[in-house]
């Protein structure tokens, strides 16, 4: 499911601001100003407390949420100013996201949650079965396909939604707290095989709380209220990475 493409900036944000004002309470700011880019083939890691912002971030890149103000990029093309249509569309042909609780649609089977978004996307059922296919065998779900969400572990779950997210060959994956409801097996499984991906070229945007789980990406961003704190590229370092891969994959329970 690997894929070739010409180097640069696969997402890109400018002066990004989200300020949520609920119903009588005062503004709470969650992304204050930020200037981010994510390069093809980089696996990032945003990192920080609860309530700092990192998941409004990701929200906001994947178009899940709009900016009061501020400009995004994916691919060279400015998208803050899509409509909702427009950014489903995008969302199903060039990005995939992943979420903490999973999000499988639980009255279909394993195969239908996987192929779902690639007929979405336009392709054939024949292509989105040869699809879904590969990815469940790399994935280790063979023998699933025809199981529900409920009949399966939360390791096995994660899986299948990373499998969905996938299914299109996206330029930019966006995981959100992937490991955040996992025990230590399934956290082990899912750094595996996002690690396995980004190898092969897959860009990774990850957010987590949990710095051992961002110590397996490339550059780490620390986020904290609302603003990046530090942004330290890992990969020149190759000792500090592997070594930092290596704890993430030794996490005992």
């Amino acid at each position: 499911m690997s894929r070739e493409e010409p180097c640069g900036a696969i997402v890109r944000a400018e002066g990004l601001v989200k300020t949520y004002r609920p119903e009588g309470a005062a503004p709470v700011p969650a992304v204050r100003g930020v200037d981010l880019t994510v390069q093809r083939g980089e696996f990032v890691a945003v990192t920080g407390p609860s309530g700092a912002g990192k998941s409004t971030l990701l929200h906001l890149l994947g178009g899940l949420d709009r900016p009061d103000s501020g400009s995004i990029w994916l691919d060279g093309r400015q998208v803050d100013t899509c409509s909702e249509a427009r950014w489903a569309v995008l969302r199903r042909k060039h990005i995939g996201i992943v979420f903490q609780f999973f999000n499988l649609v639980s009255n279909l089977t394993v195969a239908d949650n996987v192929e779902l978004p690639a007929l979405l996307a336009g392709s054939s059922p024949r292509q989105a079965r040869a699809a879904r296919a590969e990815l469940l065998a790399e994935l280790g779900l063979e023998g699933k396909e025809n199981s529900t969400p409920s009949e399966l572990s939360g390791g096995e779950q994660q899986r299948v939604a990373l499998a969905r997210a996938l299914v299109n060959a996206p330029s930019l994956l966006l995981a959100d707290e992937p490991a955040g409801s996992l025990d230590s097996k399934g956290t082990r499984e899912v750094l595996r095989l996002l690690s396995r991906f980004h190898q092969r070229g897959q860009t990774i945007l990850l957010v987590t709380h949990d710095a051992r789980v961002a110590s397996a990406a490339d550059r780490v961003i620390s986020f904290f209220d609302g603003r990046i704190a530090d942004d330290a590229p890992l990969g020149a370092d190759r000792d500090r990475r592997t070594s930092g891969v290596a704890d993430v994959l030794r996490l005992k329970g």
